[in-house]
């Protein structure tokens, strides 16, 4: 059946009104506890029914298509299924785990830039047609293995900040646009649209403009080659936020109206993932050892005058790192802070820290300086917005031990997924219930997605 897999091996806990995340976080702990002090997520799924309604009040009829490569566990990828979004793959193994949703390949498009030839051929022989494309290079790679390829060929936007300049950057320009027409027109490929990124980082919203113009400039070039298009993906780069989600809009629709007006017959995407799955996921970390470490530069800045010198400065070091769930620390910032899960006093005073992964490697540290109570061996810390990234990829160090995966939503949001017409007995299938008064026994206890 669409957008449940058959053999997922996971549960979601239907909370009643009166039951709550930190609720559910609370019991998670004190059974981790007592069973093993393991990292963990928990995932509250309703958010994410949610954000389609937003997505849906502000953005239609722009179709969202979610990158897998956000968030690849089970229950996302089937309530995102069920929902009727589209799904962004990267790999053979993506299309693999989205088609094994039901998905039809209509609703799926290969994103990749750096295609593998193995990896063109196996789309080809799922029918997964629609696929992007920035160079001769791999128009020519996609041509001798995909015959019905239907190629959105990616333009480059000038959205380079300060901060990404140093990031990899993909898109073609619009004369080289002409070029890879010329090179599909020999080699027999359908070009059907264009696509264009812009980073959920870049302030300038008028980035837009110059991009929704540039692709305007591409479908005009390509009606002199005789090519039909009927399709614009405007990307990601959304952040999560409303605010953000309405000035993105407000920017863009009068544009979309002029430039794609519905009489087209084109066809607007948008490849959302961080704005789907981001704050649907809360981490909690347990500090497995402790450091006091001499003055050096932890201290954050303007705290050098208020410290006193006999103040201790902490090195924590806890049981998740950038191998693991913090891998975006390593090209970017991190964007959450951490939360003290025990109760400390307001006036409690606090403490000059620092935040390490547990592997004892130089660049895995999660968080150079932080003001924290003192904590102890065993004392949890809370991450929020920590659901894109790295969940469902396996981590390359040895001794990683992936975080447990506890999903949940309220009743509220499983009312609001039945409005959305998904069957009630294809949500049973996967949902239990959970009392306001939760307690997690050996029997009873949520189901997870290791």
């Amino acid at each position: 059946m669409k957008g449940f897999l058959e053999d997922a091996n996971y549960s979601i806990g239907l909370l009643d009104e009166g039951a709550t995340l930190a609720d559910v976080i609370d019991n998670c702990i004190y059974e981790h506890t007592h069973t093993g002090k393991r990292a963990f997520y928990v995932g509250d799924l309703g958010k994410l029914v949610k954000k389609n309604i937003q997505w849906q009040n502000v953005m239609a009829p722009i179709k969202p298509f979610y990158p897998v490569r956000c968030n690849s566990t089970p229950g996302v990828l089937e309530i995102l299924g069920t929902l009727g979004i589209g799904f962004a793959c990267s790999s053979k193994s993506e299309m693999a785990l989205v088609q094994g949703l039901g998905i039809s390949p209509e609703n799926i498009i290969y994103t990749n830039p750096c295609k593998q030839a193995s990896q063109i051929k196996y789309a080809a022989k799922a029918g997964i047609n629609i696929m992007t494309c920035d160079s001769d290079i791999e128009l020519k790679k996609i041509a001798r293995n995909h015959p019905n390829a239907k190629l959105l060929l990616h333009i480059a936007t000038e959205d380079i900040t300060a901060d990404e300049e140093m990031n990899m950057k993909f898109g073609t320009t619009l004369k080289n646009c002409r070029h890879l027409m010329e090179c599909a027109k020999e080699f027999g490929v359908q070009i059907v649209g264009v696509k264009f990124h812009v980073s959920g980082s870049c302030k300038e919203l008028q980035t837009y403009i110059h991009a929704i113009s540039d692709a305007r400039c591409v479908f005009d070039m390509a009606e002199e080659f005789g090519f039909k298009m009927n399709m614009l993906d405007i990307g990601g780069g959304f952040t999560g936020s409303e605010l953000q989600l309405e000035e993105v809009n407000h920017i863009i629709r009068p544009l979309l109206d002029v430039y794609f007006p519905k009489e087209s017959g084109v066809d607007v995407i948008a490849e959302p993932g961080c704005y789907y799955v981001s704050s649907a996921f809360t981490l909690a970390v347990n500090i497995i050892a402790k450091k006091t470490v001499e003055y050096d530069k932890l201290l954050p800045s303007g705290m050098e005058q208020a410290r006193n010198d006999d103040e201790p400065v902490f090195t924590y070091y806890i049981n998740d790192g950038v191998y693991g769930s913090f891998a975006s620390k390593l090209s970017e910032k991190l964007n959450t802070n951490p939360e003290v899960h025990k109760k400390y006093k307001e006036d409690e005073p606090l403490f000059a820290s620092s935040l390490w992964g547990p592997s004892c490697d130089e660049l895995d540290q999660i968080v150079e300086n932080c003001l924290l109570p003192e904590l102890s061996v065993g004392d949890w810390l809370i991450f929020d917005n920590m659901g894109s990234g790295t969940l469902g990829e396996q981590s390359t160090f040895n001794d990683y031990q992936r975080p447990l995966i506890y999903y949940m939503m309220s009743f509220s949001d499983w009312d609001e997924m039945q409005d959305a017409g998904i069957p009630s007995d294809t949500l049973m299938k996967n949902f239990f219930f959970v009392p306001s008064c939760i307690q997690l026994s050996p029997e009873d206890r949520f189901s997870t997605a290791a």
